[in-house]
């Protein structure tokens, strides 16, 4: 089995392209957004807000970790991936434009908006400005850790104590899963695209 390797700079590489991707979303149509143009999928505005709560477990434990964790005083290396952990993060990386795999959410990460009434500009605003808020305190985490010595303290993920993660584990399992549902979204907009044509 190959080896994964992280490394912080990739990882902020790869974060600011979903922002950016992001940002772009803020642009369009707040019906396009609210959307749901097949029954039992998501609209655009239901993926950020899956997104959102997907990295609450993470935010506290990344609070309190990060100040313990000691100064490195080597030049930071790769991050080796261990093997339990390795897999857990591929099942969540796309792969190209395609997700492997559809995944049942569980029921704690589901998106809470109310369907029936309309999902008015002000909500979406709020998933938005949500989104920027805890996807850039991510980055800031990863920007913290950069000359820490990551091996020593674990993050309990938010599947459950099953898998723990180091910080470095814990970014690119987040930084998949924000991958995954970019891929989703671009489906959802094509999905539109071909209804509307």
């Amino acid at each position: 089995m190959a080896k994964l390797f992280l490394t912080p700079e990739n990882q902020i590489q790869r974060l600011n392209i979903v922002l950016n991707n992001v940002k772009s979303l803020q642009e369009l149509d707040t019906d396009v957004l609210t959307n749901v143009s097949i029954p039992d999928t998501w609209s655009i505005i239901e993926v950020l807000a899956h997104l959102n709560i997907a990295y609450g477990p993470y935010r506290n434990q990344l609070d309190e970790v990060i100040p313990k964790m000691t100064d490195s005083n080597e030049e930071q290396k790769p991050f080796r991936a261990r093997p339990w952990q390795k897999m857990i993060i591929e099942m969540q990386r796309p792969k190209g434009t395609r997700r492997k795999w559809k995944m049942k959410t569980m029921k704690r990460f589901e998106p809470l908006l109310d369907r029936k009434n309309i999902i008015g500009k002000e909500k979406v605003k709020e998933i938005f400005r949500e989104f920027f808020e805890l996807h850039g305190h991510l980055k800031d985490s990863i920007l913290k850790s950069r000359n820490k010595d990551v091996s020593k303290i674990k993050i309990t993920s938010g599947i459950g104590p099953i898998v723990k993660f180091y910080p470095p584990e814990s970014f690119e399992f987040l930084l998949c899963h924000l991958e995954r549902h970019m891929v989703q979204i671009d489906e959802i907009l094509n999905q539109q695209k071909v209804l509307t044509q």
